[in-house]
């Protein structure tokens, strides 16, 4: 099997999930990591940012820390991948380990090892190839931004600077016996409904309660089987009306909501009918709510793409090079498709499709949060198999 310095690994999770660092204000981790690359002999040539801040809708500090080596001999360039930010809820947590787990010392905060373990991993990877003087091919280091508001990170990176890698490793999960070779791909619906307002006592009939006007859409959408677990055939999505805003007063008749929601499919054209499905339906309430001189709402209707599915055959070279570094590492490798995003959506539409591997999260997103070491190590090993590519994970 091969060697981890496992003190050391674990240190620098430690310290990883110490640091602030929501989405868009990332720059204290990539600094850290950037100071820990130097040390080991990194070249600073080597190391760079590009401007997916600058693209992104939300801003930030700074965009995706990008890490390019020649390598020690020949070989498909590689990269490895994992995201800096964490969400707001772990934003000043503090680990503290007790035995095979890592939680956060406070009650009230998630721990952020979604995704600081990930990147640990990967940098691990790379300093326990240097350290031990392993051979290894060209490799790129990636660490996205922004990747829990929207992959906003590796959606806008600048794909140029990766050196056109030939095999992609993500590290964003639990089991590190797991290959995510495909995930779900997702639309955001905004909409707005301009009704008419009026005294709700004394002339109701001279409004138009936009909060009507969505309330029998998505009765409908319920109806007629378009929101939640969608089936039509051997179709398969889902949607969800997530947000909803409006209203001032009780005595007002509502002039205005506003709507955010969803639609996923692992089929785009199927999801594209979701999308359609909720336009329609939001087109007839908007018709169908009329006050007493005719007059109806404004509907305002957007969808806007999150994220596109993909999905990698499982003979790609990608693939087999992760199932033969899980091997090497004493587990069976599972094949598993994911119904969330992830920053490898991305990574597909810019043409270098990732398979997404665990390193020991569970129940992210939450105050009983925590990261499983064993696991997280054995995600350490599996990426500095890939990262020396030796005979075996070719």
């Amino acid at each position: 099997m091969v060697q981890v310095d496992e003190k050391r690994a674990i240190s620098r999770v430690m310290d990883l999930i110490a640091i602030p660092g929501g989405s868009g204000a990332e720059q204290d981790v990539a600094a850290w990591i950037c100071r820990e690359l130097l040390v080991a002999g990194v070249p600073e040539s080597s190391i760079e940012t590009d401007r997916a801040h600058r693209k992104s809708p939300a801003g930030g500090t700074t965009g995706n820390l990008i890490v390019r080596l020649r390598g020690t001999r020949k070989g498909p360039r590689r990269l490895l991948m994992a995201h800096m930010d964490t969400v707001p809820l772990a934003v000043g947590a503090k680990p503290v380990r007790e035995g095979d787990w890592i939680r956060p010392a406070s009650a009230l905060t998630a721990l952020g090892g979604d995704n600081r373990a990930g990147c640990a991993v990967v940098l691990t990877a790379l300093l326990e190839v240097l350290s031990q003087g392993l051979d290894y091919p060209p490799l790129t280091l990636l660490f996205t931004v922004q990747e829990e508001t929207g992959l906003r990170g590796a959606r806008w990176l600048t794909a140029s600077k990766l050196g056109r890698p030939a095999l992609c490793f993500n590290w964003d999960g639990r089991d590190p016996a797991s290959l995510i070779t495909g995930a779900v791909g997702a639309s955001n619906l905004s909409i707005e409904i301009e009704g008419i307002a009026s005294h709700a006592g004394a002339h109701p009939e001279d409004g138009v309660n936009a909060a009507v006007v969505c309330s029998l859409a998505i009765a409908q959408l319920q109806k007629s089987g378009w929101h939640g677990q969608i089936r039509r055939g051997r179709q398969r999505g889902t949607s969800n009306l997530g947000v909803i805003r409006g209203g001032d007063a009780t005595n007002v008749v509502m002039s205005r909501v506003e709507i955010e929601a969803e639609a996923r499919s692992h089929d785009s054209e199927f999801r594209e009918q979701i999308v359609a499905a909720w336009r329609a339906a939001f087109e007839s309430a908007a018709a169908a709510v009329e006050n007493a001189a005719g007059q109806r709402g404004i509907l305002q209707f957007a969808d806007e793409l999150r994220y596109e599915a993909f999905r990698m055959p499982p003979e790609s070279e990608c693939v087999v090079a992760a199932g033969a570094a899980v091997r090497l590492a004493g587990m069976k490798p599972v094949a598993q498709i994911c119904d969330g995003g992830l920053d490898a959506n991305w990574m597909a539409v810019h043409g270098f499709p990732a398979v997404t591997l665990g390193c020991g999260q569970h129940d992210i997103h939450t105050v009983r949060e925590r990261l499983n070491v064993p696991e997280y190590l054995q995600g350490c090993r599996v990426a500095t198999l890939l990262a020396s590519a030796g005979e075996d994970v070719r």
